[in-house]
């Protein structure tokens, strides 16, 4: 009994962190494509949101408008992920470049498992010598 009740922890800790991985998977191609609506998705309901000079909690529509203006003055050259945490207590951060028309800008976000559904908690895009 022991042994079926580590195999089955083993195979849900496995898909969570496959899941994990296809959460942070369309989030980068979503960045990539300069599309808010797609980003904002999967946003918490009020996000710890910082765009270059706009920093506050935002709820998830207020944020999509303000990622949809940068995107705006920004069209998306390419996006990579530099650097992932490893899962940790149901969150992990994810760290890459964005490169746009008008330069460099790092990027962070923090995913959160809440319930059943990995959230977006922060969202950071600061120019490259933050």
């Amino acid at each position: 009994m022991r042994t079926r009740s580590f195999v089955i922890l083993l195979f849900v800790s496995v898909l969570s962190f496959s899941f994990t991985l296809d959460i942070i998977d369309d989030i980068a191609a979503a960045i990539r494509s300069g599309n808010p609506k797609n980003i904002s998705k999967y946003f918490i309901e009020n996000v710890d949101l910082k765009v270059i000079e706009k920093e506050d909690v935002y709820s998830k529509q207020q944020a999509e408008m303000i990622l949809k203006d940068f995107f705006t003055k920004h069209p998306v050259k390419s996006f990579t992920v530099a650097h992932k945490s490893q899962p940790k207590s149901g969150s992990q951060y994810v760290i890459g470049t964005l490169e746009t028309s008008n330069g460099k800008f790092r990027t962070y976000f923090l995913i959160k498992a809440t319930g059943s559904q990995t959230l977006i908690q922060q969202f950071k895009i600061e120019t490259a010598n933050e």
